[in-house]
């Protein structure tokens, strides 16, 4: 992710257009290191929520509002008193830092007017909330930097208010091509560094960005850059210079599956084989990226243990699996050894005393075969050892072949465990996961401590555009009883064809057939909660919840059908409208 000065400048121009004259009417402080402003403008109330946390600074315009303290902080109680009812006259972008400045003019104990600044420095654990006058000294701050914490800059209630240090950067308005080739491609180091370490506001999101734009690679060093290649790397620096100035900006995120990776407020082109999805505003960027990754992020956390369970289990079970196939493969020797032994005994009676070998006509072939002999056995303990080989292998064959199959049932089903835990959405979802794998000894079960199932989670439910009423599984118990208890014997079921996946049913109500429509968005579902949610395209099998059969003591979710439709589908469901 990358919080840099343009998308501080995306933010800045949308405060700009949005609160811009707006009047203060509260101040909140839900955190120790956040405050929210409550503005009005036009008959219309937005909220800006402030937050100088170190590990997620951020600021953003919301309708919603958090949970406060009974009793508010000093800091905002001082805020109150300067602040209130106060108008919002300017906002801005201080030589194009992570800083965003908020001149409020007010009246004060005598009524003259005044200004003061809500000065907001967003830069990671070192992000604050400055209250400023308009002499530039400090009232005071959500956060007091003393010099026994930085020796550079005092952030102190009485202290003269001053710019973190540049360290030597250029903003990319005052990038010349003197000071692009002798100061920037000059650094001894990668060429992304050498942009984001040399420009202020970049960050090495949008220096790699560039970089590919130029058709360069960013981890490459500076001495292997032509003159051509920098020219061409300068000339998508202008036109990155060009959109902000022409405030040009298109909020986007990019995700990998369902993950968000990265979001910036210019087109990242350089995540080709990711998911770009664009937004109206930088705000809506930022609610949605910090809420699903943070949904992301908890529900992986918490799938973590189960996981890693699956994991294990996976992975002894397939080695089993790979050593009985291994096994099955060598009894196909068993036919040759029960010839070996016919052949012995039929002629036999031609061998000399200690021969290590015959040499005869295979009756069943009628091609000339030598057998092996154990020169100190005589023609008939060969011909025994031959046929008790045969036996032991036959038995085995036996055996594992039944046994093969089990093993098999048992790695698709944690298979389906897998994609099931990678389906989840909520605790109540991961407690019927974990049931399953009590019931079925991958976890040890704890007697009374077990899951109780009234707090089962429910199937998804989805309305088709043509009003058919669509269900999806999200598990394999869930899946067992949405199709054999919930599904009528008319309704039709879909399934990703020979992959784990839920199972999805459409309600067929009064209707003789369902249309066109309906089929292709219950396949959409079926494909995009599968494993196959990365794929292009996913094939489905759809029957009637009639043709299905479930065999005696199969594992949960698993079912057979011998009569079926299929089609291919995008894993897609953006427009599929969910109840």
């Amino acid at each position: 992710m990358a919080f840099d000065g343009f998308v501080i400048s995306n933010i800045v121009t949308e405060l700009n257009q949005k609160i811009l004259g707006g009047r203060i009417y509260k101040i909140y402080q839900p955190e120790a290191d956040e405050i929210t402003l409550v503005i009005k403008k036009e008959r219309n109330t937005l909220r800006l929520h402030i937050s100088a946390s170190a590990s997620l600074p951020l600021i953003y315009l919301t309708d919603t509002s958090k949970t406060n303290p009974m009793q508010a902080p000093n800091f905002c109680m001082l805020l109150r008193k300067h602040l209130s009812n106060g108008r919002i006259v300017s906002i801005s972008q201080p030589n194009f830092e992570r800083i965003i400045e908020i001149t409020i003019e007010h009246l004060d104990e005598l009524g003259d007017l005044c200004q003061k600044r809500l000065i907001v420095e967003l830069m990671g654990k070192h992000s604050n909330i400055i209250f400023a006058d308009s002499e530039d000294m400090i009232l005071d701050s959500i956060k007091h930097i003393s010099a026994n914490i930085s020796s550079i800059r005092e952030v102190l209630p009485g202290r003269t208010y001053c710019f973190p240090p540049s360290k030597g950067k250029h903003t990319i308005f005052a990038l010349t091509p003197e000071i692009f080739s002798n100061e920037v491609i000059q650094k001894p180091t990668s060429l992304s560094k050498a942009l984001y370490s040399s420009i202020t506001g970049m960050s090495p999101l949008i220096a790699n960005e560039i970089c590919y734009r130029a058709g360069l690679d960013g981890s490459a060093s500076t001495d292997s850059l032509t003159e051509e290649y920098a020219s061409g790397l300068y000339g998508q620096l202008m036109k990155l210079k060009t959109s902000i100035e022409m405030k040009d900006y298109h909020p986007n995120v990019i995700y990998y599956g369902e993950e968000p990776k990265e979001f910036s407020c210019i087109p990242l082109t350089s995540y080709s084989d990711g998911t770009s999805k664009t937004f109206p505003s930088i705000f809506d960027v930022l609610i949605c990226y910090y809420a699903e990754k943070e949904k992301y992020t908890r529900m992986k956390q918490k799938t973590a243990d189960l996981r890693k369970i699956v994991q294990t289990a996976q992975e002894r079970v397939s080695k089993k699996y790979d050593l009985q196939q291994k096994q099955l493969k060598d009894t196909k020797k068993r036919e040759k050894y029960k010839v070996y032994g016919e052949l012995i005994q039929t002629y036999g009676y031609q061998l000399e005393p200690n021969a290590k070998s015959l040499t005869c006509v295979n009756y069943y072939t009628n091609e000339e075969i030598t057998i092996p002999l154990d020169p100190n056995k005589t023609p008939l303990e060969n011909s025994q050892k031959y046929f008790a080989r045969y036996s032991k292998l036959k038995r085995t064959y036996e055996a594992l072949s039944q046994l093969v199959v089990e093993t098999k049932a048992d790695l698709d089903h944690l298979e389906s465990i897998a994609t099931s835990l990678s389906l989840s959405e909520d605790e109540k979802d991961l407690a019927l996961i974990k049931e399953e794998l009590i019931d079925y000894g991958y976890i040890k079960s704890r007697g009374n401590q077990r899951t109780k199932r009234q707090k089962k989670s429910k199937p998804l439910h989805f309305l088709s555009s043509d009003g058919f009423h669509m269900y999806v599984g999200k598990n394999n118990y869930q899946n067992d009883e949405l199709t054999f208890k919930f599904a009528n014997g008319g309704d039709w079921w879909f399934h990703a064809k020979q992959m784990p996946g839920s199972h999805v049913i459409v309600r067929k109500e009064q209707a003789e057939t369902l249309p066109d429509a309906t089929f292709e968005e219950a396949g959409r579902l079926a494909a995009y909660y599968s494993k196959g949610r990365q794929a292009p395209k996913v094939e489905i099998d759809y029957v009637q919840r009639k043709e299905l059969k479930k065999p005696p003591k199969a594992k949960p979710g698993f079912v057979i059908y011998h009569t079926n439709y299929s089609m291919m589908c995008r894993p897609d469901i953006s427009d599929i409208k969910e109840l």
